[in-house]
C-alpha cells in the first residue's frame, strides 16, 4: 500500500499541475505516468471533499475551489520555502525557480543581459524571465520578482529603488526642422505626437509640472502602440514627438538622433523598482537577484 502524500507535498504537485496544464504535462515533469497524476489528483479531491479542476481532452480548468487551493498552497509553499532558507543562513548558495517579470523594451534591453551575468554567478538558480506589456497586478502571485517603473502604490509589497528616471519629449532633428519645437505643452496640440499605451496612465493625455502648475494636455496623435520601442523607431524616423523614459533614449540623445524639447517642464517620474511580495524579503535568491540588480544600476548611467 502507497503512503499517502503530505499536504504540502500535495499542495506542490496541484501547483505544478495548474502551471503545467494538463495531466500528460504534470506527469512528465515528476516523472510519473499520466494514469499516477490521474490518481494522485482524485486522492487529493477525495480527501478534500471538492473538485478542484474540470477536466477536458487537451487541457484542465480550475474551479472556483481550485482557484482558492491554489493561490493558498502557493502562499504556503513560498512561506516554507522561505522559512527553510532562512534557517539555513543567508549566506549559502541560492537555487531554486526565480521568475521574473519585465516590460518589453527595457526587459530586452536591461534586465536580460543582467540575468545572464546572475545566472553564471549563481548556476544553481533556475530564472524565468517573462516580457510583457502590460505589468501584472502586484498581489499576483505569478512572479517572484516584477521591474515597474514608478513607485508601487500598494502596501502588499515591497519595492527597492534601483534607479532614478525621468520621462522627457524628444524628437528627431528631422521633425523638428519642419515642424519646429514646441515652446509650451499647450503647443503639443499642433504637433504629431506618439502615444504610447502602457499601464495605467489615461491615453491621449501628457501631464506636466512647471513653477508649481500642473497641466494636461490633450495629444494629436496620428500614431500609437503599446510597445515603447517601436515608439521610439517612428520617432527616429521623424513620424513625431514621444514621450518616453530616459534609460530607453538616452543613447538616441547622445548621438543627437533624438532632440530633448520642453525641457524646462517636469513630467511624471519613473523610477526604476524591483518589486517583490513581502514573503520573499528573507528568501536568498530574491535578494541576491536585487542586490545584483542594485549593483548594475547604481554603477551605470542611462546611456551608458
Amino acid at each position: 500500500m502507497s503512503t499517502p502524500a503530505s499536504p504540502p507535498s500535495e499542495m506542490a504537485f496541484f501547483s505544478l499541475l495548474a502551471r503545467a496544464g494538463s495531466l500528460s504535462a504534470a506527469a512528465r515533469e515528476e516523472g510519473i505516468s499520466t494514469a499516477a497524476a490521474s490518481k494522485r489528483l482524485s486522492q487529493l479531491e477525495a480527501r478534500l471533499g471538492v473538485q478542484l479542476v474540470s477536466r477536458t481532452t487537451r487541457r484542465l480548468h480550475l474551479t472556483m475551489e481550485g482557484e482558492t487551493y491554489l493561490e493558498q498552497a502557493r502562499r504556503i509553499l513560498a512561506d516554507i520555502e522561505a522559512m527553510e532558507q532562512q534557517l539555513a543562513g543567508m549566506r549559502r548558495q541560492p537555487q531554486g525557480l526565480l521568475r521574473v517579470n519585465a516590460t518589453l523594451g527595457f526587459g530586452r534591453s536591461h534586465i536580460a543581459p543582467l540575468i545572464a551575468g546572475f545566472s553564471r554567478e549563481y548556476p544553481q538558480v533556475q530564472v524565468q524571465l517573462q516580457l510583457s506589456v502590460q505589468p501584472p497586478p502586484l498581489v499576483d502571485d505569478s512572479f517572484d520578482i516584477c521591474i515597474r517603473f514608478g513607485e508601487p502604490p500598494d502596501a502588499r509589497v515591497l519595492a527597492t529603488r534601483l534607479a532614478p528616471n525621468r520621462r522627457l519629449l524628444c524628437a528627431a532633428p528631422r521633425y523638428l526642422a519642419q515642424h519646429g519645437a514646441p515652446q509650451t505643452p499647450a503647443q503639443l496640440r499642433h504637433h504629431d505626437c506618439i502615444d504610447i499605451r502602457q499601464g495605467d496612465d489615461a491615453y491621449g493625455i501628457w501631464r506636466f509640472a512647471h513653477g508649481g502648475r500642473t497641466e494636461s494636455v490633450r495629444l494629436r496623435s496620428r500614431l500609437s502602440t503599446n510597445d515603447g520601442e517601436i515608439a521610439v523607431n517612428w520617432a527616429l524616423a521623424g513620424l513625431g514627438i514621444v514621450m518616453r523614459a530616459e534609460w530607453d533614449i538616452a543613447r538616441y540623445l547622445q548621438s543627437g538622433r533624438l532632440v530633448q524639447v520642453l525641457q524646462d517642464y517636469s513630467t511624471q517620474m519613473a523610477d526604476i523598482y524591483a518589486v517583490y511580495p513581502q514573503r520573499h524579503q528573507h528568501t536568498s535568491r530574491v535578494q541576491k537577484f536585487i542586490a545584483h540588480l542594485t549593483r548594475h544600476f547604481g554603477a551605470v548611467q542611462p546611456g551608458r
